[in-house]
């Protein structure tokens, strides 16, 4: 998977982010986490090979929110 994402942030007409990063971080990492121990468990219908890059895909976007969040906060241009 070779596309990127824009990522907005969720802000207000003071800056302030509108959406918690950490709980949408989270959430993206859980979801992946969820799939790779349904995965796991033998669960039938689930291609393990597209799981795993599906999970992959999921924590670098949750990094992305990461770093985005992180430059905003600080004052950074937060791409």
């Amino acid at each position: 998977m070779n596309r990127e994402v824009t990522l907005p942030l969720i802000v207000d007409d003071r800056g302030t982010l509108q959406v918690a990063a950490a709980d949408v971080s989270k959430l993206l990492r859980a979801v992946g986490g969820r799939w790779l121990h349904l995965v796991e468990s033998g669960e039938r219908g689930l291609d393990e090979d597209t799981v795993a890059a599906l999970t992959i895909e999921l924590a670098k976007l949750a990094d992305r929110i990461d770093v985005a969040c992180i430059a905003h906060s600080s004052g950074g241009s937060g791409g």
